[in-house]
């Protein structure tokens, strides 16, 4: 298993990865999987604000991929991401995401961040719920009924995992 910096190569692979999980699954609340032009300037902005953007590769194909982007726009939460791990359906259970995971939490402590949050589409999804917490973070609340996907309503799950030194010491210690 490979893990490794995203290329323009691999969007394809991601949109593909993703899109399933856009059509069939509640982890993301999309309803349209979105278009490579659009995945692009996605991945053009994460890589801009010098955050990891990562696939696993296995036997040269594209099985998962991560990234962590600023959790809110408003520079305060400069210290604070959040993350996003998608795996390929005929790869679950393999132990690609907590791979990903553990990659994206160390890269993103030596880029800088403080605190990642998940934000986790559908409190009935206890895969990501479970990997969450076996990787350090702690489930801080829920928020009831915030999509509507397939005819239900989902909540939405909040985890967060202090990264480095946390709020231990001031964030201009980083400079």
């Amino acid at each position: 298993m490979l893990i490794r910096n995203v290329t323009v190569n691999d969007l394809d692979a991601i949109r593909a990865i993703y899109s399933h999980w856009v059509q069939h699954g509640t982890a993301s609340f999309e309803l349209e999987s979105p278009t490579l032009e659009e995945l692009s300037k996605r991945h053009a902005d994460v890589v801009s604000k010098g955050l990891p953007y990562v696939v696993a590769e296995e036997g040269g194909e594209v099985v998962g991929y991560a990234y962590a982007n600023w959790f809110r726009p408003r520079p305060a939460y400069r210290f604070c991401v959040e993350n996003s791990i998608y795996v390929h359906p005929d790869a679950r259970r393999g132990g690609i995401a907590r791979l990903l995971m553990a990659e994206l939490i160390s890269r993103c402590e030596r880029a800088g961040a403080r605190q990642m949050v998940a934000v986790i589409g559908d409190s009935a999804n206890a895969p990501s719920i479970a990997l969450h917490a076996a990787m350090g973070f702690s489930q801080v609340g829920t928020i009831r009924s915030t999509g509507w996907k397939f005819e239900r309503w989902l909540d939405t799950v909040l985890m967060q995992r202090t990264l480095g030194v946390g709020d231990s010491k001031p964030a201009e210690a980083l400079t």
